[in-house]
């Protein structure tokens, strides 16, 4: 079985390790993990793992957040991936700082790039594992707050965070999202 595992951000070294590509960061440390490296490859670097049986395709799409869905479309296309073994990593300001949740299905909760992955694929009907980087800004500085870099008291946060958010991708591929809810939804 297959899977395909979107982290969501946004390519350059300008937004490396901001709060937007919070996706790429936690799909960097799985890569780490498993010993893999990811590589260019179309609409954006990629790379693949296998475990229990199972292969985690992992996918930094270089399309920029807000058309995200080009690359996961072309592949889910190109792997021949089912819509229920699709995974997005996602920031999410509406959750506290480091809270983390996956959801089966659902909209887009105003993020521009689950957005146009609901426009690609046709459906709201794909799993999301949702990263809280809170809303600590001032009205009217959403967008700066999200481009912005992790403070170092946010970094003591969000990195025991990334770990386990890399456990539950690897707990969706094995268990599927509402099991993976019911274990690490409630933590």
């Amino acid at each position: 079985m297959k899977y395909l595992i979107a982290g969501l951000g946004n390519i350059g070294p300008e937004y490396h390790e901001t709060r937007h590509n919070v996706g790429f960061m936690i799909l960097d440390y799985l890569a780490k993990e498993k010993e893999v490296t990811f590589s260019p490859a179309r609409y954006g670097d990629k790379t693949e793992f296998k475990f229990k049986g199972r292969t985690f395709i992992l996918l930094k799409p270089s399309t920029y957040m807000n058309l995200s869905g080009r690359a996961i479309h072309y592949w889910m296309t190109q792997q021949k991936i089912e819509l229920e073994n699709l995974l997005v990593v996602v920031d999410d300001v509406a959750l506290p700082l480091g809270t983390l949740r996956m959801k089966a299905k659902g909209g887009a909760g105003g993020h521009n790039g689950l957005s146009h992955i609901i426009d690609m694929i046709g459906t709201d009907q794909y799993a999301r594992l949702r990263f809280g980087i809170g809303a600590d800004y001032p009205k009217g500085y959403q967008s700066q707050y999200v481009l912005g870099k992790w403070e170092p008291e946010e970094r003591e946060i969000i990195d025991p965070r990334i770990k386990i958010a890399s456990e539950m991708v690897v707990s969706f591929g094995m268990q599927g999202a509402e099991r993976t809810m019911n274990l690490f939804n409630k933590k």
